[in-house]
Formats: C-alpha cells, sequence, structure tokens
C-alpha cells in the first residue's frame, strides 16, 4: 500500500493558511511545492497543527480536497471527532475528498472511564471506516493517553495502520512499539525525539517542524543512525523545537513559513494568537541556526 511505505518517511501535518478569516488556497498550493520540494513523503492536512478545531466540517473536507488536489504524495486527513457516529463520519468526507488514509483521537471533553471504553470507540470506528486509520496519540489535548494495551488490541484490525505519537514520553512510544506488530507503523510526533526514536526502532515522523523546514526533517530520517543525525537533532531540530513550543505549533509554524515567505500571512483563528514580537525574533533566530546546520 503506497500510504503505508509513505509513512515510513517524514510525514507533515500541514498549516491552514488563512487569508482575513477565510482558507487562503492560494497559500496552501505555495505551501504544497515547498513541502515536496523539500522531501516530504505524506502530508496531513486538518490535524493539530492544522487547527481542524477551528475549522467546520465543509471547510474540513475542502482542506483535504484542496491538498489533494495539488499533492504529490499520498495525503493523510484529520477526522478527530468525540462520538463514533462523527468520526466515522468525518472518515467518509476524507474519503469522498480522495485522501488516501485518516487519523483519529481518543475522545476528548468526556474520556473513557477504563481503557475497555477506549477500545470500543477505536473499533466501533474502525468497523465502519472508509479508509485506513492511523491513530493519534496527544493526551495532552485530548486529555487522556492510548494506553499501550490498547493500541495492541487495536493494532490487530486489517483498518488500523498505526498510530502517531505526540506525548513526548519516550518510554510510552517504546512500550508501544514492543507490544505492536511489525507491520503496525509507530511514528514519532514529537519533534525533539525524531532521532532518537528513529534509532530506537521507529519508522517515521510526523512532525510539525517540517512546515517550515522539511529538509531539514527529511536529511535527519535518512541520516539518523550517524553523527549527522545526531548533529541534525542536536543543534537545528531541538533548538527550533524548544522555540517554537511555547507558542502552540500552528501560530509558530506559520511564524516560520512567513519568514520563508512560503505562505504570506501568520493569521490563526480564535482561539489561538499569532506569536508576538518578542516569540518572532526568538523563533527567526532558531530558524536561522536551524538552516545554517543544515547547510553545513
Amino acid at each position: 500500500m503506497a500510504i503505508r511505505d509513505a509513512l515510513r518517511g517524514i510525514t507533515c501535518p500541514m498549516v491552514t493558511p488563512f487569508d482575513d478569516g477565510s482558507i487562503d488556497e492560494a497559500a496552501l498550493a505555495d505551501l504544497l511545492e515547498h513541502l515536496q520540494s523539500g522531501g516530504i513523503d505524506a502530508v496531513f492536512p486538518c490535524g493539530t497543527t492544522g487547527e481542524f478545531p477551528a475549522l467546520t466540517a465543509d471547510e474540513q473536507e475542502r482542506v483535504v480536497e484542496a491538498t489533494v488536489e495539488r499533492a504529490e504524495v499520498p495525503v493523510v486527513a484529520g477526522a478527530a471527532a468525540t462520538s463514533v457516529d462523527d468520526t466515522v463520519a468525518a472518515i467518509d468526507r476524507a474519503a469522498d475528498a480522495g485522501a488516501d488514509a485518516a487519523a483519529i483521537v481518543a475522545p476528548y471533553f468526556t474520556t473513557a472511564n477504563a481503557p475497555a471504553g477506549n477500545r470500543r470507540f477505536f473499533e466501533a470506528v474502525l468497523e465502519d471506516a472508509s479508509l485506513p486509520v492511523l491513530l493519534y496519540n496527544i493526551p495532552q489535548c485530548t486529555g487522556q493517553r492510548i494506553e499501550p494495551e490498547t493500541v495492541a488490541a487495536v493494532a490487530a484490525h486489517e483498518r488500523a495502520i498505526g498510530i502517531k505519537d505526540s506525548s513526548g514520553d519516550l518510554e510510552y512510544f517504546l512500550s508501544v512499539l514492543a507490544k505492536t506488530p511489525d507491520e503496525f507503523l509507530c511514528l514519532q510526533g514529537y519533534d525533539a525525539l525524531l532521532v532518537p526514536a528513529l534509532r530506537m526502532g521507529a519508522d517515521g515522523g510526523i512532525n510539525a517542524l517540517s512546515n517550515v523546514v522539511p529538509e531539514v526533517l527529511r536529511e535527519a530520517f535518512e541520516r539518523a543512525e550517524d553523527d549527522r543525525g545526531r548533529e541534525l537533532q542536536r543543534d537545528a531540530i531541538s533548538p527550533l523545537f524548544e522555540a517554537c513550543t511555547i507558542h502552540d505549533f500552528a501560530p509558530a509554524a506559520k511564524t516560520g513559513l512567513t519568514a520563508r515567505d512560503v505562505i504570506p500571512s501568520d493569521e490563526v483563528r480564535p482561539p489561538l494568537v499569532a506569536v508576538d514580537d518578542g516569540g518572532t525574533k526568538v523563533i527567526g533566530d532558531a530558524l536561522e541556526a536551524a538552516l545554517a546546520v543544515s547547510e553545513q
């Protein structure tokens, strides 16, 4: 399957560019050109970095459609929702828009009162899913993690192709890696752990910084096992990640993308706010340093 092969690389969870409150499709096209020229293997619209909670269902479908129309790489569409039916409907919209797979999260706001609850949720979604499904573990946003035992149980389903782990917990990631079969993809979503996770057996990464410096993430993936991979992680990726962390990754990534003249605006939707001048300088300095390391 092409999507499985593509995910064994670097996938970009794309920002959603805005222009005066509306989706900027011209900027989206420029972003895709930037990502593809930087060596990205797949793209992931309507995820956390894509501000999916601030998009209507129709807007999410249009963003996925516009991405599919212009992308030369496979597309994983965000399909996060809190009920089984709404999640299945979101996957169906992604399928109608032409996506190759969908990513889903554990229900947020009302969290499972036992791990078995999330297993029930995922298995019910998978039974009716019209696309291959990637689990997305991001406990800082959902209020709960997907327990390794739950991942292992769900991994047996033919529609479940892998997990993106953005927890920042390497011990958790290694536990999931140990409990799931080889064909189930374990993807590192916490940029500061990309090279360590790859060295420990991760299949690939889905990393917000790949919006801004796709060429750096690509080289780090290719060189993860040698000293160059360690250098890129230590001197380029981790410092830039640290500079972006306090601002949320949608605003921070847009700040970096405007600094590189990829998109014209750093506009975000409420409740997010654009990065202030002080943060813009910190991110800009870290971006320059990362690019300098990349060019060495």
